[in-house]
């Protein structure tokens, strides 16, 4: 099991960091909200959960070990594999997981792309006391939709959201209502997306 890597992160996308640790480049998938937080050259620690399947290993990383807690007790449900639980800690804090799960709110986990209702229903009833108190102070969410703006919405967010289950019309909408505002920087473009996505926004 490797619980945990620190080493100088050598490369960076939306969606994934390569570390390297002992001579060795590690790659892993990550949250938007942990690779925000890693910057290319310096050095990283990042909690890890490696998830083995018949054709392929793949290792996720989290900035928090209580974030890789929450993935691992996420993939017991029954229908939620890797980049689903991945998908939900993308527009779900910890404390907000368990906070949804605890007032069993359909609606809210329903904001995760490619979690119907009898899937969120599933989470609730499987994972139920699992995930243990709420730990934390919750992470506000941007109030009030921001104004659609005109051009084209940028490429590579569009690109993540995409993969992580957003439709590309979903996708476009929330690029180009928030990416005025962060125009300089993609990974807080995308978490701005996460966010305006995850608060109902989208249609």
């Amino acid at each position: 099991m490797i619980a945990s890597l620190r080493g100088t992160v050598l490369d960076l996308s939306l969606t994934g960091a390569v570390i390297e640790t002992g001579g060795v480049g590690m790659s892993l998938q990550a949250t938007p909200a942990t690779l925000s937080g890693l910057r290319v050259g310096q050095e990283a620690l990042v909690h890890t959960e490696l998830v083995v399947r018949e054709d392929s290993m793949t290792l996720y990383g989290f900035a928090e070990a209580d974030e890789r807690d929450c993935f691992r007790v996420l993939m017991s449900a029954r229908g939620v594999g890797a980049k689903l639980a991945l998908a939900i800690l993308a527009v779900h804090t910890p404390d907000a997981l368990r906070r949804a799960i605890a007032d069993q709110d359909v609606a809210a986990l329903k904001r995760v792309p490619g979690l119907g209702p009898k899937g969120a229903q599933r989470i609730i009833i499987d994972i139920g006391d699992k995930l243990g108190a709420v730990v934390g102070d919750p992470i506000a969410v941007a109030q009030g939709a921001a104004p659609a703006v005109a051009g084209d919405p940028d490429p590579d967010v569009m690109a993540a959201l995409t993969q992580l289950g957003w439709n590309e019309s979903a996708a476009r909408q929330a690029v180009l209502a928030v990416q005025d505002d962060h125009p300089a920087d993609t990974a807080e473009l995308l978490r701005a997306c996460l966010r305006w996505l995850g608060g109902g926004r989208h249609g």
